[in-house]
């Protein structure tokens, strides 16, 4: 990634955020903007890859850590229950450039965010 992000950011500690879960190699932490009753974003301390397609193709084990991540964080926050969302684009809503996974969880009936 050439561009800093606001993710790198966090990463870094230029601005300052509570992790729920760290690893060696991902973060995660509230949405600022919450879709859903949880929403949460696993985060890759890497800024080498903008999107999910770029980080399977580079780095699959990276990719299955956040998965295991957010199913962690989906146990602890949402009965394990829990839609796991990647933007791949600006067209579909991607604003940060960083890859990042959504965890989306406790939605009321029949209410799907982006849908």
């Amino acid at each position: 990634m050439a561009a800093e992000t606001v993710f790198g950011k966090i990463i870094s500690g230029e601005i300052p955020t509570t992790f729920l879960a760290e690893t060696d190699r991902v973060v995660a932490f509230p949405d600022i903007n919450p879709q859903a009753p949880v929403h949460i974003l696993v985060i890759p301390k890497s800024t080498e890859y903008a999107n999910v397609t770029e980080l399977a193709a580079g780095d699959p084990t990276l990719l299955a850590e956040m998965v295991a991540v957010a199913k962690q964080l989906a146990a602890e926050h949402a009965n394990g229950e829990y839609r796991l969302i990647f933007n791949n684009g600006a067209s579909v809503g991607q604003t940060v450039f960083h890859v990042h996974a959504h965890i989306i969880a406790n939605l009321e009936e029949r209410s799907l965010v982006g849908f």
